[in-house]
């Protein structure tokens, strides 16, 4: 008997993962249909992806661009049903026929329709992180009610989630989670000062979004993937350590309490994780570059300098003081990274600023969608006030410890993932 496709919808799908995910699917137009697409306002690319993979429906960012994307639409895709807003995106995410939704928006704006999806009982191919850094307790539990599973497509998390196969969760010592080190790895704090939007834009080993390539600099992006392995694989954020590598070859490793440690390893290419989240529990044959051991001679590994890039160090505070401080994290840290890539802000200042915002909350549980939100809108207009030369509190609100480095915190092993 012919298995049905599986159909898809994908949220942001004009982004490096939503268009390396379209190109999974149609390479294997036998398992999967693309019934949904959101994108933001590039309108070209969306046209185009229309043309390719025929959807029943799409959402952009407002009313303006998706009567601009009407107008560009040849006469026989115009069947197609145009959505906008935060409405439109929750409508693509929770249509009845999809089974899978791809979260691949980036930053906070993908919480909303990664709900949705949610409490719609879907199947989440999840590339957007901040959905769990900002309200990790409130998804997972929402997600447990509703029924649906959570497959991560960071190639990172990924990595972990092969690594955990056929294992007991209570084996499971510790999460051994790699970074490139970005193209500032062995910089010094006064070389870092004088980096430049354009040099900081310059992966050595992946292609991304400019904001994600900015938060792998100054490796925050590292730190909202441990918040992120915190949820998905339910274990303590000190469990999640942090392993600079510079050749991106090792993904991420998963050490177990006789001492071992299994590692999933493959080229730099997003289609390999994005692949698996899709055909789970199954493999796909992926045209992807194949991985040559004998050509790489060696793998290395370094721990993280906390000093040089202080934004790893704010991620771990975040997470262990916990309730809405992380959606606090996030938000300061998306405004700053807008100002560095506008010339508002030093390269170095993007840590400044988003801890002169943490030192300002006033910590509450992340409980429900609206204190999520609050605290987001909130630590942006702090960010805005300070950046517009306003003085943030000159007292915090809370005082929290220092919780950023080693030995400020009890180390609680990894049972539960």
């Amino acid at each position: 008997m012919k298995k049905r496709r599986k159909r898809l919808s994908i949220l942001g799908s004009t982004g490096s993962i939503g268009v390396n995910t379209i190109d999974v699917a149609c390479a294997f137009p036998d398992r999967f249909e693309i019934v949904g697409l959101a994108a933001g306002r590039n309108i070209h690319r969306l046209k185009e992806q229309i043309g390719r993979v025929r959807p029943r429906c799409v959402a952009v960012c407002d009313d303006e661009t998706a009567r601009a994307l009407e107008k560009i639409l040849p006469a026989d895709a115009r069947a197609v049903e145009i959505l906008w807003g935060e409405e439109g995106l929750c409508r693509v995410a929770s249509l009845d026929e999809v089974d899978m939704v791809v979260s691949a928006i980036v930053g906070a704006a993908g919480l909303m329709p990664t709900l949705a999806a949610v409490e719609a009982g879907k199947d989440i191919a999840l590339a957007n992180k901040e959905t769990l850094v900002i309200a990790g307790e409130l998804v997972t539990r929402r997600l447990k009610a509703a029924g649906g599973r959570l497959l991560p497509v960071d190639s990172e998390h990924s990595a972990i989630f092969q690594a955990l196969q056929g294992n007991s969760p209570a084996a499971v010592k510790r999460l051994l989670l790699t970074a490139s080190g970005g193209p500032f790895f062995g910089k010094n704090p006064r070389e870092l000062a004088a980096v430049t939007p354009q040099a900081a834009l310059r992966h050595p080993n992946w292609s991304m979004g400019p904001k994600i390539t900015i938060d792998s600099a100054t490796l925050m992006n590292k730190g909202l993937e441990v918040i992120e392995a915190r949820w998905l694989f339910n274990v303590p954020v000190d469990a999640v350590v942090v392993h600079i590598h510079p050749e991106s070859i090792v993904h991420s490793m998963v050490e177990y309490v006789d001492g071992s440690v299994i590692a999933q390893l493959g080229m730099p290419d997003m289609r390999i994780p994005i692949a698996y989240a899709l055909a789970y529990p199954e493999r796909l044959p992926v045209e992807a570059p194949k991985l040559d051991l004998f050509a790489m001679r060696a793998l290395t590994f370094y721990p993280p300098d906390m000093d040089a890039f202080p934004c790893l160090g704010l991620a771990y505070r975040a997470a262990r003081i916990g309730g809405t401080m992380p959606a606090v994290l996030n938000a300061a840290n998306e405004t700053a990274v807008e100002a560095f890539l506008a010339g508002r802000l030093g390269f170095t200042e993007i840590p400044r600023l988003i801890a002169r915002v943490m030192d300002a909350h006033e910590t509450t549980a992340a409980d429900t969608v609206e204190r999520v939100r609050q605290a987001d809108r909130w630590a942006r207009g702090t960010a805005h006030a300070v950046l517009d030369g306003a003085p943030a509190p000159s007292e915090p609100t809370t005082r929290h410890p220092d919780l950023s480095r080693p030995g400020t915190h009890q180390s609680v092993p990894c049972t539960k993932p």
